[in-house]
């Protein structure tokens, strides 16, 4: 960073009124982490970094490798509009790094930064526009409930969207961190809503999934209410997804167009959803992180669960919307909320990736709604089923060297140990359905 930079960077922050600063980065599992500064060490931030204990976050390292240290990303600076503006408070995303300064393999930024690079020697830039859907629900004496916080459906606005405050005021705040909202509106179940942003690159994407996610929280909070981002909270309704429009372009133009290509779609685009649709397994481990995710992706809640693509049919996995032009667009239905953003852009993007490298040809597009096919009409046009289970998901992940060697050994094995450690706590746990099923006839 060059000295000019810092310089300027300094006069903002001291312009702005910042007395303090929250160096932010993410943990193994997409938790937002901070560490935070009085302005006065903002020189030392953005010169030498800050220096944290490695080992207490998830995923990283061991505790004699603990040192690690955090670069601030001045691209990602932002006030935080929440916070008092007489004493404001500040925002840097960061990089974490080894002490030599290099680039710490267990940091999910840098696993999408080294993603996007080795699609960038083929001349791509890979894009992204989630929409992330979440519940908000009651609190009760401090603590999140499951209780609706309104009764509106679908697109419905108030009186029965009680929540069209609270969207407002979260779409000003974002905007005024950089965001770019396109639209809001309420979703299919009670007290779930939807928040879309502009598509950008995926790094870029990636770092505001995570802002939005603690911002909606923390506003959320101020007005006694939870947001969960939860993929399936409450059973017998529709869970949260995160669709993730995704596209390549290439000198400045979109890859996934061609006007002369049978329904406008580039060979660079089936191949994509090609590779796609042949990693959708491994893809899902990290796209769906939880035991809780595979209760979403389950049919009958507008979740996919069938490996399959249509130009737009949205019982599919991989759907293309119907907009050509420079929004042309794959929409890759199955990941939730609860993914790191990091994680599964990177493999989505080294699985499209070895479609356009090796020509990849999609099976042919499901017409009907696979729903309501048979389990022998499925069989019989090649549709395959995606995990259903994080078990199941993660064997998938090990046996898929392309997705391991993308993510890197060390992330592999870290997420080893959590999904190990996460399904033996749930298989071993006693649940209340097996009590209200068991425990009076047996």
């Amino acid at each position: 960073m060059s000295g000019d930079n810092i310089s300027a960077m300094l006069e903002r922050i001291e312009q702005d009124n910042v007395r303090f600063l929250r160096l932010q980065f993410t943990d193994l599992l997409g938790m937002p982490k901070n560490v935070s500064i009085p302005a006065k060490q903002v020189g030392k931030a953005l010169t030498d970094g800050i220096g944290f204990d490695g080992s207490s976050i998830e995923g990283f390292v061991r505790i004699e490798e603990s040192d690690m240290v955090l670069k601030p990303d001045i691209s990602t600076y932002s006030l935080l509009p929440w916070r008092p503006r007489e004493k404001s408070v500040a925002r840097f995303i960061c990089d974490v790094c080894k002490p030599d300064g290099t680039p710490f393999e267990g940091d999910p930024r840098y696993v999408l930064r080294r993603a996007m690079e080795d699609a960038a020697k083929d001349g791509y830039v890979f894009n992204t526009g989630p929409e992330l859907e979440f519940f908000l629900f009651k609190m009760l004496d401090g603590r999140p409930t499951t209780q609706f916080q309104d009764a509106g459906g679908y697109f419905d606005l108030a009186p029965t969207d009680l929540a069209e405050d609270l969207r407002r005021e979260i779409i000003l705040a974002l905007t005024e961190m950089g965001f770019e909202i396109e639209a809001s509106h309420h979703e299919v179940a009670e007290s779930q809503h939807e928040i879309d942003f502009k598509y950008s690159d995926a790094l870029h994407t990636s770092d505001n999934v995570i802002t939005f996610k603690f911002a909606v929280k923390t506003m959320a909070l101020m007005r006694g209410l939870h947001a969960s981002f939860m993929a399936k909270p409450i059973y017998g309704i529709c869970g949260s997804g995160m669709h993730v429009n995704c596209s390549l372009a290439k000198d400045g133009k979109n890859a996934f167009f061609d006007p002369d290509a049978p329904r406008q779609l580039s060979e660079t685009c089936m191949h994509f959803i090609g590779g796609l649709l042949s990693h959708a397994e491994a893809v899902t481990r990290v796209a769906n992180p939880t035991v809780n995710s595979y209760k979403r992706l389950v049919p009958g809640y507008e979740a996919p669960c069938y490996i399959s693509w249509s130009a737009s049919n949205r019982s599919a996995l991989v759907r293309v919307p119907a907009p050509r032009g420079n929004s042309t667009r794959v929409e890759f239905r199955s990941p939730d909320p609860t993914c790191n953003p990091y994680l599964a852009f990177t493999a989505m993007l080294a699985a499209g990736m070895e479609g356009v490298r090796q020509e990849i040809e999609p099976p042919n597009d499901a017409q009907k709604n696979i729903y309501h096919m048979t389990a022998a009409e499925r069989g019989h046009t090649g549709i395959a089923t995606l995990p259903g289970d994080l078990a199941e998901a993660h064997r998938a992940l090990l046996a898929d060297d392309l997705i391991c060697n993308a993510l890197g050994p060390h992330v592999v094995e870290a997420l080893t140990n959590v999904a190990n450690a996460e399904w033996d706590a749930y298989r071993t746990a006693v649940h209340p359905w097996e009590l209200d099923r068991y425990l009076a006839t047996y």
